[in-house]
């Protein structure tokens, strides 16, 4: 073989290497920019989840603290009841001054309104209390949450011992009774809808913070899925109910047990109230693995 021939061989063999290196460049490059374009995505939806908590929040605080929530139109949410701004007089001249004094003088004295008595201020107070929001849905403050940490209640066998990252600075204690009906493997680092604004209540000398959301009959129970996607804290919505949750739940009005009976699973699996689907904006439904048509609670 000539010198050439080699020459042209050898050339075309780095040619193909060149080629070759090319390809996968772009492979590696096309890869990172696919990453960073899912991290960008990520990162700009917890961004609108974080918004959507703070604005619930806000609305849920001023509520509370009575201030009337406007609807505005092209808005996506609500403002406050405008307050009067003051308006300052205008300062009198000094003949005004002087007409005022004499007027003063020769007007007859009015009588100063008798102070009303504490007891019957607080009377007329209470005779207009605020308007009570309907039981629905609205008043159940569901969240995402994930079991970072699990065991057995160290004094009931029937029991778990969980803690759960709601999205919040410390994780919350909860404790369930799902020993007989899910594997404490299946518990371990999973993903739950978890209700927040109950009152916290002792079970057998630990309190409980939450509760684990799950479709249930006398014989086999499921833990609620999140759609995919969501992280701690996600806020669960209702199709066609305002997500508007009591700071906590007063036990005396019974509104989780008010809601409770209309909390079902549908014919696809989906946890629903009076059949509107429990879910996650822009993630998905909220969904049980097998039971169909079966209570929620």
């Amino acid at each position: 073989m000539s010198s050439i021939e080699i020459i042209s061989k050898n050339n075309q063999q780095n040619e193909k290497i060149i080629n070759s290196l090319q390809a996968e460049f772009t492979a590696v490059q096309r890869e990172l920019i696919a990453r960073k374009k899912q991290q960008l995505l990520q990162e700009n939806a917890d961004l609108k989840n974080r918004i959507a908590q703070t604005l619930a929040e806000l609305v849920r605080l001023e509520t509370q603290n009575g201030k009337k929530q406007i609807s505005v139109p092209g808005a996506r949410s609500f403002c406050t009841q405008a307050t009067d701004v003051p308006v300052a007089a205008p300062t009198p001249t000094p003949a005004k001054v002087e007409e005022s004094k004499d007027a003063a003088k020769t007007a007859p004295k009015e009588k100063k309104p008798k102070k009303e008595k504490p007891a019957k201020a607080a009377a007329a107070q209470t005779s207009a209390p605020a308007a009570e929001l309907p039981i629905d849905v609205g008043r159940l403050d569901l969240r995402v949450g994930k079991i970072v940490e699990v065991g057995r209640h160290p004094d009931a066998d029937s029991l778990y011992l969980e803690k759960i990252d709601c999205g919040e600075a410390q994780p919350r204690t909860v404790v369930s009774g799902l020993v007989k009906f899910v594997p404490l493997e299946e518990m371990q680092n999973r993903s739950v809808v978890v209700l927040c604004n109950l009152k916290p209540a002792k079970m057998r000398g630990v309190t409980s913070e939450a509760m684990v959301m799950c479709a249930s009959t006398p014989d086999k129970v499921e833990v609620l899925s999140p759609p995919e996607g969501s992280v701690p804290g996600d806020l669960v919505h209702c199709e066609g109910f305002t997500r508007n949750p009591d700071a906590q739940l007063n036990p005396k009005k019974k509104v989780f047990e008010t809601c409770a009976p209309d909390l079902k699973t549908n014919d696809n699996l989906v946890a629903c109230f009076k059949g509107a689907a429990l879910h996650v904006p822009g993630k998905g439904n909220v969904v049980a693995q097998t039971l169909k048509n079966v209570n929620v609670k």
